[in-house]
């Protein structure tokens, strides 16, 4: 299972994917609800189910569902998806020790939680090709 926001795609996500089917035989994407976008990060360039669906459509992932809402608990999910593994991106601001943690005490202590490597390319992020654009515009002006 891979978690995140996969807001404006681009090759640091299909990248974050392609590590975490490398993981095991199936992969399941669990894309961050607009809800919880919006309190943790930034309002939602995309909304959830175009994003739901773009994620869908790349090759390493066989399943792409929207999360649990910010109030609802997020390990619900599990019930649902059923992971061996967690993979997190080398970005992601999650603890793994946090999230092991967790897991063990709501009794998903078999799931492993693994970080992927990043890609060495110059806009892996979100936030890098905003400013890249930003930069550009900035200079034409």
């Amino acid at each position: 299972m891979a978690v995140g926001v996969f807001d404006l795609l681009h090759a640091g996500h299909l990248h974050y994917l392609e590590e975490a089917k490398k993981l095991g035989q199936h992969l399941t994407v669990v894309i961050a609800h607009d809800d919880t976008v919006r309190k943790r990060k930034h309002e939602p360039v995309t909304n959830h189910d175009l994003r739901r669906r773009m994620v869908a459509g790349l090759k390493p992932v066989d399943d792409a569902m929207i999360g649990n809402p910010p109030n609802q608990p997020m390990y619900d999910i599990l019930h649902i998806v059923q992971p061996d593994i967690i993979a997190l991106g080398y970005d992601q601001e999650h603890a793994e020790v946090r999230i092991r943690n967790d897991l063990k005490e709501r009794g998903f202590g078999k799931i492993k939680v693994c970080r992927v490597s990043g890609l060495s390319e110059d806009l892996d992020g979100t936030r890098k090709i905003i400013a890249r654009i930003l930069e550009m515009r900035q200079d034409s002006e």
